[in-house]
């Protein structure tokens, strides 16, 4: 028997690590050829590593959300034959020498106190991986009391009179709140009858819950999770957004009844091979014709340098929510769509993000962005700007409310456009002229069409 080492690939030009953010399997599991063992993410794009053999895993190299450089060990597989040595002496933990290196070393027993001694442990050691943790216990210790040898357990006397108010800290008030508990039937071992931590627990072990004012056991749990692979993307993403990029907020509302009614009209004509069309399609070819007017929008700032790289092609990020998080595939040059093409480029790539096979190119090298909750998109949204974009459209939820049309009251189909801007680079008066001029274009939809 051998050991096959798997080391990790270069997963892209110019990566020196990439973050792990998955293991398909644990130690002493068997392996085929081919089959997923790990995946990484670079970026954001998640690359799967195969086993180039079969055999049975005998060591990991690391933790989900830890960052491996290319090139290290990132598995150990027990193979029939000898292994790839090469790969068998790359670096490992060192081990902890005996101090007379003449004598072997002891095999590990547990100590008097019952803890196990791991000090000639190795990370590959077959039956240091295989045996179970001995369970840690303290034989010495007495067990707590509960029921009614906790209510009968000794407390030094409550010196709180009659109809004062139970002394407690914020803390135990907390708990005592979550736990449904009246703290003025809980005895207080404490100065001047304060009611300590230890005195709730009593309380609750005994049972006793005269002052309960909740039918419902209370749900302490606490579940943690490690923030790993496309979450931590995008939660280093929007922090370096909010903290380098002062934000301005514009809000308008758009009257959507005669875009709605094109939609519905061209929707009913469509080829078979066409994409049906939503809102989208017709916001992002309004947003192509203001930026002819407003070039400036269409730009990435780069605050280092102090420099704005201001863009000819229009490359439209969409904002799209996948099972994973966030990601942001990109329309490349819309200017060059027309509003069928730009509908079936949408869908392809909103396709794409969600079952995971966008590229790095798909993902990447957007100047301006849209972003939409749908039918959730509330009143108003704040967005958050895709650095180093200077704005970014947000698409609020349609919906019939009354409109004053100087004479009564009508109703109209509704929809609000919450858009956010760097103010470093785009004054109030520019973002309010190009919300605008999106407004006027789609509700007067046929005039996106129009060629100037």
């Amino acid at each position: 028997m051998g050991q096959h080492v798997i080391k990790m690939p270069d997963v892209g030009e110019g990566i020196a690590e990439a973050e792990l953010v998955e293991w398909h399997v644990k130690v002493g599991d068997p392996v085929a050829e081919d089959m997923v063992l790990a995946a990484v993410m670079t970026d954001k794009a998640t690359v799967e590593i195969p086993s180039p053999v079969e055999g049975t895993v005998a060591w990991l190299g690391g933790e989900v959300g830890e960052q491996i450089s290319v090139g290290a060990p990132l598995l150990k597989i027990e193979v029939a034959g000898d292994g790839n040595d090469d790969a068998a002496a790359a670096p490992k933990p060192a081990a902890p020498q005996a101090e007379d290196e003449d004598e072997p070393a002891a095999p590990a027993r547990p100590a008097a106190d019952g803890a196990e001694t791991t000090a000639n442990r190795q990370p590959d050691d077959d039956a240091a991986q295989d045996a179970p943790a001995a369970p840690r216990e303290r034989p010495d210790t007495p067990a707590p009391p509960a029921g009614k040898a906790a209510r009968d357990r000794r407390l030094p006397a409550q010196t709180r009179k009659e109809g004062d108010k139970p002394l407690a800290a914020p803390a135990v008030r907390l708990r005592a709140r979550e736990a449904g508990v009246d703290l003025r039937f809980v005895r207080g071992s404490g100065p001047a009858g304060r009611i300590t931590h230890e005195d709730l627990d009593l309380h609750l072990e005994a049972g006793d819950r005269p002052g309960a004012v909740a039918a419902r056991a209370p749900d302490n749990r606490v579940t943690d999770f490690k923030v790993v692979g496309l979450r931590r993307r995008i939660a280093e993403k929007m922090q370096v957004a909010k903290s380098r990029i002062p934000h301005i907020t514009y809000v308008e509302e758009v009257e959507m009844d005669a875009l709605e009614d094109l939609r519905a009209a061209l929707n009913t004509r469509k080829r078979d091979d066409q994409t049906r069309l939503t809102v989208l399609p017709f916001l992002l070819l309004a947003m192509v014709k203001a930026i002819r007017e407003q070039p400036g929008l269409n730009a990435l700032y780069d605050d280092e340098a102090g420099v704005v790289h201001q863009h000819g092609g229009v490359h439209v990020g969409i904002a799209t929510q996948t099972r994973n998080g966030l990601v942001v595939p990109v329309v490349r040059h819309a200017e060059t769509l027309d509003l069928w093409a730009c509908a079936a480029e949408i869908a392809r790539l909103a396709e794409a993000a969600r079952n995971g096979t966008a590229t790095r190119e798909e993902l990447s090298g957007s100047t301006i962005t849209i972003t939409s909750l749908g039918a959730l998109g509330g009143i108003a949204t704040t967005p958050v700007i895709n650095h180093p974009e200077v704005a970014i459209v947000g698409v609020n939820k349609m919906q019939v409310r009354p409109v004053w049309d100087g004479a009564q009251f009508l109703p109209a189909k509704m929809m609000n456009l919450s858009s956010s801007f760097d103010h470093r680079i785009i004054d109030g008066w520019e973002a309010a002229v190009f919300v605008q001029r999106i407004k006027t274009l789609l509700e007067t939809p046929a005039s996106i069409f129009i060629e100037d």
